[in-house]
């Protein structure tokens, strides 16, 4: 076992920020939609436009961050160990066997988590800011000629929604099954990993 410096200042900042306002997108998506009440539809409306907003910046930063740094390299898919990982989360984590794959700073992600970081990143969010800006600017831009009907657009918001609560989900999850329930959670706080 060693110590890794696997997470940057800013990685910590963009991940904790980011899962901040998705919950919040969450909550007070659900809430617009009547699933239950907390704050209100007006305020939860507000809320959701505010971190809406939020997350759209929050984005943009976090993609000059990773074309400047060269860290966007860690996404790319690749075959090594694909097999043995798919394998482990399927049935050895089960059996108690070690992870097949070693972090290091040149490869902070296993395959697998490269592929759901790329649909994250490449399919499930820009439906989320395209669907979500159509939804709040189109009703009052008719002369943007789009002849999608409004409950098209919102039926995309909300399966994006719910694609990204599938992801929150397995992410909370994932970050249990370290060498210790906390140690992945650790690591997100401090930066240094155990590996």
């Amino acid at each position: 076992m060693k110590k890794v410096y696997l997470y940057s200042r800013f990685e910590r900042f963009w991940h904790w920020s980011q899962a901040v306002i998705i919950i919040m997108l969450l909550v007070t998506g659900f809430e617009i939609h009547g699933s239950f009440k907390m704050f209100g539809f007006e305020k939860a409306f507000q809320w959701h436009n505010l971190f809406g907003w939020a997350l759209l910046v929050l984005s943009v930063f976090a993609i000059f961050w990773h074309f400047t740094t060269g860290e966007w390299r860690h996404y790319l898919p690749i075959k090594e160990k694909f097999v043995e990982v798919c394998y482990y989360y399927t049935a050895g984590i089960f059996k108690g066997e070690p992870h097949p794959f070693e972090k290091h700073p040149d490869k902070k992600l296993n395959p697998l988590q490269r592929i759901a970081y790329l649909v994250l990143k490449l399919v499930i969010m820009p439906v989320q800011f395209v669907s979500g800006l159509l939804y709040y600017y189109y009703p009052n831009q008719p002369e943007w000629g789009i002849n999608v009907p409004l409950q098209t657009i919102a039926a995309w918001h909300v399966a994006g929604a719910f694609a990204l609560l599938v992801f929150l989900i397995f992410h909370v999850y994932l970050t249990t099954t370290g060498k210790t329930v906390f140690s992945h959670l650790k690591a997100m706080i401090t930066g240094w990993e155990e590996v």
